[in-house]
């Protein structure tokens, strides 16, 4: 029987936009994880794909003057384009408008309503088509929109097929009890349990046919619900039923995604349908945070995520490094500060210190000041002494790292490799390999010089499936043929770097980048592919205001009575404010700039009739004002002296 492979997926990609940095992030975690699991022995197979009959791909097709199959044939491309620059290697891109996707949807359904697990019914209330989700009363507010994504809802009432989601809550508890690991990180977890213990809900999998979607099997007036369609692509492309080794395949062994899609679909929904085939589950569902912009969600709808080339270009233009340091740059940022428990802010500038602090200062220095130096005319040194104290701690590294992506947890595993380069740059500052060569010391710098390249050498085979392009230059430069060839044993073991072989020609791997000039050039990202542009010559745009417009802005004086910063966001300071006799609260990205302490008992300006927000799940009431140095840091407006709190100002 052939081998089990190591089966890993991401979740299908809706096509009513294009992709950018928040759906790269999780094709790249599973594509980080393949090239682990590689590293591991694992025979690993890696899916991805698009999910193409969702009523707003439809809706967005004839907003673009297509049909749909032609529109979603379109964009589906502009995933694989866009996966292929960021050299994501998957094994399968599967298609839901695939015949081999299709044929075995309607399978799954025959055999659950076979079963008794499907049956028909009415549903009245409320169906967001931005969520492609039915919601409860509870769910949405006075205004029509859904608490959790701020979507709109329509109330709509119509027959529909039923799956028995309600009868296997008891089931899905006991599972998860008995499989620690099955729901990852413990947080989700602990959300779906108390989803179960509330009651899970029968759910409809099957809507009025409008034009899109794949049939229902003797009731073609309906077509599935898009999430029945979606999930059954992990188990449609391993070929089941028909393929005799579908299982070589199934269980999956992971299953990852954004949180907006972990608890009501694949940790509830998916495993009951399974458990209704009599199939095994996925061994482990890992759902990691979001990224916020300012604080909001990144989203397409929204428009205020880039698409990864543009970051590219961006990183390119401001340090001059390759494209593929850039590409990987990006890689290793993405995966470094995305957070499985909460949410992640993504911003240009946490981007530049990451380049510049860790790649830059802490990678990339080591190995251009060893080989510029051309020790031993540039050969590796033989039979060098191994130091105790790099040796120790790359064996505590390397089970760090193991140990972090048990749980899939790449923030964790990348932040285990810097203690090491690290203590690679002290060292070789302690042993100054450039003073010892003066001296004549030469076994004193062949050892120095040895030991910091295996250091980097280690380094870097740990972050080679994150940064695959680096991983070959740093190759190259070592005068190896590949940093990857050979076993796990062998590459974490400290003292694997062979002697005697000629170093290759060193070059910096991430100049330094200037971040008075780093900024992205794209326009906001589009939902649907543009219109055509009109020929006439657009009027010129002002952006002069009227005293009217003025006067619609209401500006107060308020004092600063309590400061501190927002949990787990390194800009952002939530401030209680004294406006008049009115207590208030605004979040402000200000932590660069001040601290808590130093802001207490300032009087400042704030935007007094602002519309609220929440940022970082905290609400704002207002904006204070701020002018900007040359570096980008805040420098607070503040009244000439101490006046009145709640004063106007004009």
């Amino acid at each position: 029987m052939p081998e089990k492979r190591y089966y890993i997926t991401t979740p299908i990609y809706y096509v009513n936009g294009v992709p950018h940095v928040g759906s790269a992030t999780t094709t790249l975690l599973c594509d980080a994880h393949t090239r682990y699991r590689k590293l591991r022995g694992d025979n690993a197979y890696f899916l991805t794909g698009t999910d193409e009959h969702a009523q707003k791909v439809a809706d967005a097709a004839v907003k673009a003057g297509k049909t749909p199959q032609a529109f979603v044939d379109e964009v589906s491309q502009r995933f694989v384009e866009c996966w292929q620059y960021l050299g994501i290697e998957y094994d399968s891109f599967i298609r839901t408008s695939e015949e081999r996707h299709k044929k075995v949807v309607r399978d799954v359904f025959s055999r659950l309503q076979a079963s008794g697990d499907i049956y028909l019914g009415v549903y009245e209330g409320w169906y967001s088509v931005a969520d492609e989700t039915f919601f409860r009363d509870t769910d949405v507010d006075e205004n029509g929109i859904v608490k959790e994504t701020g979507a709109k809802v329509e109330r709509i009432q119509e027959e529909v097929h039923y799956f028995k989601l309600s009868a296997y809550g008891e089931r899905l508890k006991a599972h998860i009890d008995a499989h620690p690991t099955f729901l990852l990180p413990e947080t989700r977890r602990n959300e779906v349990l108390a989803m179960i213990e509330d009651g899970l809900r029968d759910i409809a999998i099957s809507r009025k046919n409008a034009g899109w979607g794949i049939a229902v099997p003797g009731d073609p007036e309906k077509v599935f619900y898009v999430w029945f369609d979606a999930l059954i692509n992990y188990l449609s492309n391993t070929g089941w039923p028909d393929n005799e080794s579908w299982n070589t395949l199934w269980p999956a062994d992971a299953h990852l995604m954004a949180k907006e899609i972990y608890a009501r679909f694949h940790a509830t929904f998916w495993p009951a349908i399974l458990m209704g085939l009599d199939l095994p589950l996925p061994k482990h569902v890992v759902g990691h945070g979001w990224w916020t912009v300012g604080g909001e969600k990144g989203s397409k709808s929204k428009g205020n995520i880039p698409e990864p080339k543009a970051v590219v270009e961006a990183l390119v233009a401001a340090s001059g490094a390759s494209e593929s340091a850039a590409k990987d740059a990006l890689r290793y940022y993405l995966l470094r500060d995305i957070r499985f428990t909460d949410d992640s802010e993504f911003s240009l500038e946490l981007l530049a210190n990451r380049w510049n602090a860790d790649l830059g200062n802490d990678f990339g220095n080591v190995l251009n000041r060893i080989l510029k130096a051309t020790y031993f005319d540039g050969v590796v040194p033989v039979n060098a002494p191994l130091d105790a104290g790099l040796t120790a701690l790359a064996a505590e590294t390397v089970a760090a790292y193991t140990k972090a992506l048990e749980r899939f947890d790449w923030g964790s595993a990348l932040a285990s490799v810097w203690p090491l380069l690290r203590a690679v740059n002290v060292y070789l500052a302690q042993k100054s390999p450039w003073k010892a060569a003066k001296a004549g010391e030469t076994e004193a710098v062949a050892e120095a010089v040895y030991n910091a390249l295996e250091g980097v050498r280690l380094a870097t085979y740990l972050l080679s499936p994150v940064m695959p392009g680096v991983a070959a230059e740093v190759a190259s430069q070592l005068g190896l043929t590949s940093i990857t060839s050979g076993t796990w044993e062998e590459n974490t073991r400290f003292g694997t770097l062979p002697g005697g072989i000629k170093t290759g020609e060193p070059a910096p791997l991430f100049p330094r980048i200037d971040t008075k000039i780093l900024t992205l050039t794209e326009k906001p990202l589009e939902t649907t592919p543009a219109p055509p542009v009109a020929t006439e010559t657009p009027a010129e745009v002002s952006n002069e205001i009227t005293i009217d417009d003025f006067l619609k802005v209401e500006l107060r004086v308020a004092d600063i009575v309590a400061a501190e910063k927002v949990e787990g966001a390194d800009k952002l300071l939530k401030l209680q404010l004294k406006i008049g006799e009115e207590d208030r609260q605004i979040v402000s990205g200000i932590a660069t700039a001040y601290t808590p302490e130093e802001l207490v008992g300032r009087q400042i300006v704030v935007v007094y009739n602002l519309k609220p927000r929440k940022m970082r799940g905290v609400e704002s009431k207002g904006m204070l004002l701020a002018a900007t140095d040359a570096e980008g840091n805040a420098i607070l407006l503040q009244p000439d002296k101490k006046t009145d709190s709640g004063s106007t100002v004009r």
